[in-house]
């Protein structure tokens, strides 16, 4: 059975993000990217899945069954779990009667794709236990296994190490160490086990590399020099971002700057919604979603974020991924592609047992499918972000921005899905519009502003029309605030971005009130915010009457309280004026945290009384949205508050009179505005593989 979900570390070479549990369990492995089926897949289903299991002899039993925590806590636990600072190397010191040891655990930022376990024996000495069971596919095709003696080596003539390789179709992967574990075959299927003792003072080292299978292993590696190197390389990246005042809650800015970096992709610059798929956003639910893929909204939020701390080179691989993913017919456009600009992420059903019985077992995104209205409005704020920040246009990027926007005016009449990829019927959401109107705003001010061509007086027409439309539609003035979608008198949290864009200032009235509705009518049980109400129950019913009810997004029940959408209504609550009720939103969120830092999609309970993470981990939309939050706050209490994305308090396009248009003026940011003009165009054109570390 899987680790509780906030009992996962996560691992990361920028190509795969492993999941390590604080027992010791590799439950999750994909290869050879984020989005590749898993070698591990026991964290949805068992051990016969796939896992690498590595801890004190005292947690299994004689055959290597796992036994229940509370059997072996007394005389064997986990003294303390850590990231060596600023980095993914995770180690675990484990305390046993007979003495301690700490387990290192770590991917090397090379190209090989290698898994990195190292025992070291502290006190006394320790028995460890370690089994490995390589499934590919998903645990659906068990590998063809061999155990080879590598060659002799030529300088010390030292015997060659013990190699097991693993071969099942174009993959193949390579276990050294020493000891290299029994090959075992019995009821519980193939598999390599066995035990191994640490001294103090003592280092044993294990290392699982992948490799295509029609080429040779890679080299054996030395593990002292990756594990120096790879540490250095992850606070060499860190140090990028400098603070010169430092801010109370720097520390959590830093790690989930880490956590975006890490889910990354080395070559593509593609950034993974999750590491994880298909845990659950309710236990025995059936929202179990594949996160693993690259959302559009989630590349231009994680490009501001970039920016604004330091990490330019990040910022334009992520401008670089989304002119790659956008060329092409507009028609064709999707809110959400694989990491290398896929467009083919197709949802199916794995026959595995789900995460504590969650079914259906996810893989693939169906939402590429889904008409979401608010992505071209993402994508074009961004590229005005980027404009004001004096990144010129090249010869692709504004041509492709202008066909973006005529995709905008050709769909004008259309109904979409929302930023929740609703699969009930498509509706005007408020919100979508809102980001229709943000990208033909964006559209002008490239020609009034920067001096680009385009048809001017069109988008202007377009851009007013939908003003009026949206202040007579999306807003009820009988409930005082912003709707869902037309029609419709109640409010979902995707509202709560409407002042990101400028179309509403954030200490607007309305937008107060719809902020208050939203926290009112949202917030479930512990304070966390639902997206959306999914069944909209009569006055005065009980809920558990309609809990199977199928609601506007096309499942039962209702949405979980997520971490994202309550960080927004931290920054909200910050730009109105609320800051301490604000700090206190998002200490809420933070004690969500796992102890590594690590943020799930969702929670379910108070954490002060055992409530516990759901959904995919870490899900890379609540750390954009926690770093927004903390700064947000940083900003109001510093005095230098902003009204929206552009951060350009001269520019002011809300529409307060539907037919009200602007005149409004750049701002440069000259700490960075020369970096950028200089790579902007360079960058297109150069491989994006050498960025990854910031070298």
């Amino acid at each position: 059975m899987a680790s509780l979900i906030e009992d996962y570390a996560l691992l990361s070479d920028m190509q795969t993000g492993p999941l390590v549990s604080r027992r010791g369990s590799v439950d999750w492995l994909c290869v050879p990217r984020f989005d590749s089926p898993a070698v591990f897949g026991a964290l949805l289903g068992t051990a016969k899945d796939g896992r690498w299991l590595l801890a004190p002899a005292a947690t299994v039993e004689h055959d290597g069954t796992e036994l229940p925590e509370q059997s072996w806590q007394e005389n064997c636990r986990v003294g303390e779990r850590f990231y060596a600072e600023n980095t993914f190397v995770l180690q675990t010191v484990w305390i046993t009667d007979a003495g301690s040891v700490r387990v290192t655990d770590f991917m090397p930022l090379t190209e090989d794709l290698s898994l990195v376990r190292r025992v070291e024996g502290l006190t006394g000495e320790v028995e460890m236990f370690q089994e490995v069971r390589m499934r590919f596919d998903y645990g659906q095709l068990m590998p063809w296994v061999s155990q080879f003696e590598s060659a002799e080596d030529p300088v010390t003539e030292n015997p060659g190490a013990t190699e097991v390789i693993a071969l099942a179709g174009p993959d193949a992967m390579v276990l050294r160490g020493e000891p290299i574990p029994a090959f075992i075959r019995d009821q519980e299927g193939p598999r390599h086990a066995g035990r191994f003792t640490v001294a103090a003072g003592q280092t044993r080292d294990f290392v699982l590399t992948y490799f295509p299978s029609h080429r040779t292993p890679p080299a054996p590696m030395d593990v002292g020099e990756q594990l120096r190197e790879t540490k250095q390389l992850w606070r060499d990246w860190d140090q990028q971002w400098s603070v010169e005042n430092p801010r109370e809650l720097d520390h959590h800015v830093r790690r989930s700057l880490l956590v975006i970096r890490s889910l990354m992709h080395q070559q593509t610059g593609g950034l993974a919604g999750s590491a994880s798929a298909a845990l659950p956003e309710k236990i025995g639910g059936d929202r179990n979603w594949d996160a693993r893929f690259t959302w559009v909204r989630d590349a231009t939020f994680a490009l501001e974020v970039m920016l604004n701390h330091g990490h330019d080179r990040e910022a334009l691989q992520l401008r670089n991924w989304l002119l790659r993913c956008l060329a092409g017919d507009p028609e064709a456009l999707q809110s959400v592609y694989g990491l290398a600009g896929e467009r083919a992420t197709s949802e199916h059903s794995l026959d595995l047992p789900g995460y504590e019985r969650s079914r259906p077992v996810r893989v693939g995104n169906g939402a590429s499918r889904a008409h979401q209205s608010d992505t071209v409005g993402h994508v074009l704020v961004a590229f005005e972000k980027l404009r004001r920040r004096g990144l010129e246009e090249d010869r692709l990027s504004w041509p492709l921005q202008k066909a973006l926007l005529g995709h905008v005016l050709k769909h004008y009449e259309d109904a979409d899905q929302s930023l929740w990829e609703m699969r009930g019927d498509p509706q005007f959401y408020t919100h979508s519009r809102v980001m229709m109107w943000a990208a033909l705003q964006s559209g002008v001010d490239a020609v009034k502003i920067h001096g680009l061509d385009g048809d001017l007086q069109l988008w202007e027409t377009h851009r007013d029309q939908l003003a009026l439309e949206i202040w007579t539609s999306g807003y009820d003035p009988a409930q005082g605030s912003f709707v869902q979608h037309y029609g419709s008198t109640h409010v979902d949290a995707s509202l709560l971005l409407l002042p990101t864009v400028g179309f509403v200032a954030w200490d607007d009235p309305r937008m107060v009130r719809t902020a208050a509705r939203i926290a009112q009518e949202l917030s479930d049980d512990d304070g966390l915010l639902r997206r959306y109400r999914n069944v909209h129950l009569p006055p005065d019913s009980p809920p558990e009457d309609f809990e199977s009810q199928v609601g506007q997004d096309g499942f039962a029940g209702e949405d979980a309280g997520h971490l994202s959408v309550t960080l927004w209504l931290v920054v909200n609550l910050a730009h109105s004026g609320e800051v301490e009720r604000a700090r206190e939103v998002l200490e809420a969120v933070l004690k969500r945290g796992n102890d590594l830092g690590l943020l799930a999609a969702a929670y379910d309970g108070d954490p002060d009384s055992g409530g516990r993470m759901l959904g995919n981990l870490p899900q890379v939309l609540p750390h954009l949205s926690l770093i927004q939050a903390i700064d947000a706050i940083h900003h109001v209490t510093a005095g230098s508050a902003h009204t929206g994305l552009l951060d350009d308090p001269d520019n002011d396009p809300r529409p307060d009179q539907p037919d009200q248009t602007h005149e409004s003026g750049a701002v440069a940011l000259p700490a960075m505005q020369e970096a950028l003009r200089q790579a902007g165009n360079a960058a297109l054109r150069e491989s994006d593989g050498d960025t990854a570390y910031g070298r």
